[in-house]
């Protein structure tokens, strides 16, 4: 087979690219099973010659273990592949490489063989479930503000021609028993049953300062320097009661805990207009959206665009031990007997475990119901944030739901997760409270993860470790650990927030609207 050329693997990879999109458009094999069947078809066209696609194209060099890298990744989580993905376009010469057959790692979409696999072993799903091609369970969950730094870096790298979204349907929030939708802007404030008629009065001047504020702009200040002010002492001065500075800072700014309110409050504020000009962007009832077929397409979407611009891609490589020199320096990846050099190392924290520390534990529920969850306008879709102080928690639980609407079930079933930061070593009791708002559910799974943060510092030892996963719903601190990330391995800043063309069609329609 070494006369299979590159022109030859790319008509070959295009092929199966066309096949996937039918397979996919017509409810057939999932994502994971797709991109498992095309790697091994390429595998066994391609044998053991040395061959690379020409650039533009994907890169299929599979033998490619005596280069030299710019950059090694291992994992192909999501924060490595839009990291692998940033690195390519930049120009760095990256090979990727995963100790599992499949794209996503701990943050992949499992379908429902594998989800009884995972927390049941050999049991098998009952059949009223349904057809386990049609569901795309995600591991770590989560929605992106559609004006977002996630959503930025789809359009800054052009991912979005990969993939397809919605919008998600509801956001809301859980106060005193009950479930409300989260008020965005002035005129919600005033139409919320989330606060009384004076509170709705002193909220609408709070809300109306925040969509005025402008950084560039001193006269929106009002006098109050935001860098310096602390969050609590400005919410103080429009006399704000604590039902709802719960829901502001927690459901609007999205803080995980209360720290933030002894922070400066332009973090605050910053948060509160992402979160109205996402929710303004498509005229939603939720600033958020998400993939069809779920997370597990992100993961690929970066890998096509690391591929397509020369980098280097090798699943299912067993080990990947990290080589270190006598002083300390990663200089390269050893699997199956072969090591391959590369300038940096880039990793989740499972590959490299002596150069990270435990920092938490997510406790988190997963369940598949027959109805959105109550008190949610029937959506299909929506995130239900619950602030610690309604829990008497020491940080916040999140519910969340998403559907056949979004091609992650079957017609009429529905995915709910309940997440949070673990206090306890009892994730059924710890959970409670989110899951009895879910109503009857037809599975439940619980499960807790540990989660890292690196302690080695890259410039010394030319290793860059992402953080874990954490409880959040939303992708934000996500991201600027890729931001971080990327900087320190490049010395460059990149510009999300600059001048994009933010009018990219992302397919984003309610997902209760096509019902």
């Amino acid at each position: 087979m070494k006369g299979y050329c590159g022109a030859r693997l790319f008509r070959l990879q295009t092929i199966l690219q066309v096949w996937e999109r039918r397979e996919r458009g017509r409810g057939g094999l999932s994502a994971i099973e797709c991109g498992a069947y095309r790697h091994r078809v390429i595998r066994a066209v391609v044998g053991k010659c040395e061959t690379k696609l020409p650039t533009p194209g994907l890169s299929l060099r599979l033998h490619a273990m005596d280069e030299e890298y710019d950059v090694i990744v291992l994992g192909t989580g999501l924060k490595e592949c839009i990291l692998s993905g940033l690195l390519s376009v930049n120009g760095l010469k990256v090979l990727h490489m995963d100790r599992n057959d499949y794209y996503g790692g701990e943050s992949t979409s499992l379908n429902l063989v594998q989800l009884w696999k995972r927390f049941r072993g050999d049991d098998k799903p009952p059949e009223s479930l349904g057809a386990s091609k049609e569901y795309n369970v995600d591991m770590i969950p989560k929605f992106m503000m559609a004006n977002g730094a996630l959503v930025r870096v789809l359009i800054h790298t052009n991912v979005t021609k990969y993939l397809n979204f919605k919008a998600v349907d509801g956001n809301f929030v859980y106060n005193k028993g009950k479930i409300y939708k989260v008020p965005a802007t002035d005129v919600e404030a005033l139409k919320s049953t989330l606060m009384g008629l004076f509170e709705k009065r002193r909220a609408r001047k709070f809300f109306i300062y925040v969509q005025d504020y402008e950084e560039e702009d001193p006269k929106s200040h009002e006098g109050l320097d935001l860098n310096k002010v602390k969050t609590r002492d400005l919410i103080a001065k429009y006399g704000l009661d604590d039902n709802t500075v719960d829901f502001i800072g927690h459901a609007l700014a999205l803080h995980p805990d209360d720290s933030y309110l002894d922070e400066p409050a332009m973090d605050t504020v910053k948060r509160m207009k992402l979160y109205s000009e996402s929710l303004a962007r498509f005229q939603g009832g939720s600033p958020h959206i998400y993939p069809l077929y779920g997370l597990g397409e992100l993961p690929q979407g970066f890998a096509r665009l690391s591929a397509v611009y020369g980098g280097t891609y090798m699943l299912n490589k067993p080990e990947c031990k990290v080589e270190f020199d006598a002083s300390g320096k990663a200089y390269g990846v050893t699997s199956e007997g072969e090591t391959v050099k590369g300038k940096k190392i880039l990793c989740d924290p499972s590959y490299l475990p002596d150069k990270v520390q435990k920092v938490g534990r997510v406790a988190r529920a997963i369940c598949i119901m027959s109805h959105p969850i109550p008190n949610t306008s029937d959506s299909h879709s929506a995130q239900v944030i619950l602030p610690q102080k309604q829990l008497g928690r020491k940080s916040d639980m999140y519910l969340f739901c998403c559907s056949y609407a979004h091609n992650v079930a079957p017609k009429g079933k529905y995915i709910a997760f309940v997440s949070t930061e673990a206090e306890t070593d009892k994730p059924e009791v710890e959970l409670k409270p989110g899951i009895d708002l879910l109503g009857p559910v037809d599975e439940i799974f619980f499960d807790m993860y540990d989660r890292y943060e690196p302690i080695n510092k890259g410039e010394e030892d030319n290793c860059f470790i992402s953080t874990s996963y954490d409880a959040t719903t939303h992708f934000e601190s996500t991201v600027q650990d890729v931001i971080a990330m990327y900087s320190k391995i490049t010395g460059k800043v990149i510009l999300l927030f600059q001048v994009l063309d933010l009018t990219v069609d992302l397919s984003a329609a309610s997902a209760a609207a096509e019902e």
